[in-house]
């Protein structure tokens, strides 16, 4: 029996998030600048005779075989023909359904936790193989990747250097948001509107914060924002501590700021306190 293994499961934000139009096969691509960040969900997984067990610590995440984590273990061993079983126990920090990724990255970890029992028998190339069948976000925590630039359905990614340390706060209101009903509202937003067509980038300008402040927001912010008052209050409320950059990450609800210093970090924390959620210092990287 091999020692159990303990791995970080960082969220990530999207520094921006363009939503292009929907596609033969009914999803939609995207353009999007991935962010890992400082906080993390912790998952312990072993060995055992066969089969996966699942243990969730600090969250209900619902039925267990749904679960992320769960379903990719399961592919993993299926990957290695089943030679053995694994047991996780996960600790969850990153809020469901905030557009944070954890559930992905849990899977991602998952992946990598058991192909290291199973003394990396699966090939770099299967393993974000694998990924990409969990999930849009799966690959960009499975590569490792600091942040990354992604398009297609989120599979298709350029690695790119870290942007340099900043302090981060995250903002994350008791809205859980259903990805499936963002998308079809930006669909009858565009009805009228018109479709978004992509935009020109230089990698050079993904390697600074300010340029990468001055890139657009988030497609979903105005179809969040106007479904939900409260995360438009929390984002306002947000924005007027004076960050370098404010968004929505994902399809919300979850909000996030990036500052110049960990003191005018902590002065905007104190200025927000608990009013619009749960507040999260942390750091990208």
């Amino acid at each position: 029996m091999s020692e159990p293994l303990t791995l970080a499961c960082h969220a990530k934000v999207n520094l921006f998030l363009r939503v292009l139009a929907r596609e033969a096969d009914g999803y939609h691509g995207i353009e999007t600048m991935f962010c890992r960040i400082g906080l993390a969900d912790t998952l312990t997984i072993e060995r055992i005779e066969r089969g996966v067990e699942l243990t969730v610590e600090g969250a209900d995440v619902g039925p267990i075989a749904q679960n992320l984590a769960y379903r990719a273990a399961d592919l993993a061993l299926a990957t290695t023909g089943r030679p053995f079983g694994v047991r996780m126990h996960l600790i969850k920090r990153i809020p469901a359904g905030s557009g944070l990724g954890g559930g992905s990255s849990d899977a991602a970890s998952a992946l990598h936790g058991v192909n290291q029992l199973a003394s990396g028998a699966i090939p770099r190339g299967e393993i974000l193989h694998l990924a990409s069948r969990l999930g849009a976000d799966v690959p960009f925590f499975a590569s490792g990747a600091a942040c990354a630039l992604a398009w297609g359905h989120g599979e298709r990614m350029l690695r790119l250097p870290p942007l340099p340390e900043r302090p981060m706060l995250i903002v994350s209101p008791k809205i859980h948001m259903a990805t499936a009903e963002a998308y079809t509202a930006i669909d009858a937003m565009r009805e009228q509107a018109g479709s978004r067509g992509s935009v020109a980038l230089d990698l050079p300008v993904l390697a600074r914060w300010g340029d990468v402040a001055r890139l657009g927001g988030n497609d979903f912010e105005s179809v969040v924002f106007g479904q939900h008052p409260t995360v438009r209050e929390a984002f306002g409320a947000l924005a007027s501590t004076h960050p370098m950059l404010c968004r929505m990450t994902g399809s919300g609800s979850s909000l996030f700021a990036v500052y110049r210093n960990s003191r005018d970090r902590d002065d905007a924390a104190a200025m927000l306190g608990t009013k619009h959620g749960l507040v999260t210092a942390t750091m990208n990287g």
